[in-house]
């Protein structure tokens, strides 16, 4: 499993810029939920896919979000599922809240921000975590397999911590984001893990 891939996908432009519009929160404070939330939704995952009661079914939503197209990010979340998102988070998380609470204390953001942020990502890593188990044919016990492999000896806070700057972007930041895209999404944070991946 390609965890370049995946995070690129998840923290770049497009997609934070689609994300933000989508939760109706700024570029920094999707940025900063998301690099806050990525290592727990991703350890998330890899203990539903390792749970006796959980893997089957975990494994049977990978393979049904996996034909989800994420080639072009606006046109995915323009169809986006907030309410399907809602129920990822809640498998991945737990569905007392706490998780999302800590979420949004770490970020610094709203706690009904943090929500629709993360219900907003979720089926984004969901169909990304499904094409990489898709493409590599494996069953509940090899997507455990794959997702072991993926997080083994790898500090994602640190990594994402390094990658967004604390989580945090300057005004001035979010401007340039917006006013353009196609050449940020070729630098910025993908620039940067291209450099920390060389």
């Amino acid at each position: 499993m390609d965890l370049t891939s995946l995070l690129s996908t998840m923290l770049s432009v497009d997609s934070v810029g689609s994300i933000s519009q989508t939760a109706g929160v700024s570029i920094g404070e999707a940025q900063s939920v998301l690099g806050s939330a990525l290592p727990s939704l991703l350890n998330g995952a890899l203990e539903q896919s390792k749970g006796d009661d959980t893997a089957a079914g975990f494994d049977n939503a990978l393979a049904q979000h996996a034909a989800d197209d994420t080639s072009n990010v606006a046109s995915f979340f323009s169809k986006v599922d907030l309410t399907d998102g809602s129920k990822i988070i809640s498998h991945l998380l737990g569905g007392d809240g706490q998780a999302v609470s800590s979420i949004s204390m770490k970020a610094g953001v709203s706690q009904k921000g943090t929500a629709n942020i993360l219900s907003a990502a979720a089926p984004l890593l969901m169909s990304l975590l499904g094409q990489q188990t898709s493409q590599s044919g494996q069953d509940s016990a090899g997507t455990s397999g794959l997702l072991g492999s993926l997080l083994q000896n790898v500090d994602l806070s640190s990594m994402l911590s390094g990658l967004l700057g604390g989580g945090t972007v300057t005004a001035q930041a979010q401007v340039q984001a917006q006013a353009q895209p196609a050449q940020q999404s070729s630098g910025g944070l993908l620039g940067m893990l291209g450099n920390l991946f060389k």
